[in-house]
């Protein structure tokens, strides 16, 4: 073995221990989303082994077992498919930046809710004014952001409705 190859106890015992973390979280998933995931078949089977298991020792055992199958298999396209579940969609943050810009465009400047119906049609024009009003009133005194939050919930739900992504 060469220098290069290399690996200390410590680091060992570090892989050894996010690859039980990953096996936790798969362990966690539902049928449905633990049936999506490409996996060995004696690893699936383990981990339905152990959403079964209630008590902690052998819950923690089947946990390492599960992440001694790991170590025999390139953990990472699992680990990559567990985080895409997790992860909210590039769309979803998009979508959710747009509603953010436009909540702060409906307070900076309250001509934009002219613009805003016309991207939105289905828009409340009352309530959009009443509330972009209400959070500019909020921004100068110490109270708590109420009008401000309800204003993005307005916009956030025309936003995620419509699919928009510009202004």
């Amino acid at each position: 073995m060469s220098d290069d190859d290399f690996i200390s106890k410590t680091q060992r015992k570090k892989q050894m221990h996010e690859l039980q973390g990953v096996g936790a979280q798969l362990v966690k998933l539902s049928a449905e989303r633990l049936a999506a995931i490409r996996m060995p078949e004696a690893l699936r089977e383990a981990i339905v082994a152990a959403q079964g298991i209630t008590r902690h020792e052998a819950r923690r055992r089947q946990l390492q077992y599960i992440g001694r199958l790991m170590r025999d298999i390139d953990a990472a396209p699992i680990a990559a498919q567990l985080a895409e579940f997790h992860a909210p969609s590039k769309r979803q943050s998009a979508l959710f930046h747009v509603a953010e810009r436009w909540r702060q465009e409906l307070i900076d400047d309250p001509a934009a809710i002219e613009r805003f119906l016309e991207a939105f049609p289905g828009a409340d024009e009352k309530r959009l004014r009443d509330l972009a009003h209400a959070a500019r009133g909020d921004r100068g005194l110490s109270r708590p952001p109420r009008a401000f939050r309800e204003l993005f919930h307005e916009v956030n739900a025309l936003v995620q409705e419509h699919g928009r992504k510009e202004p």
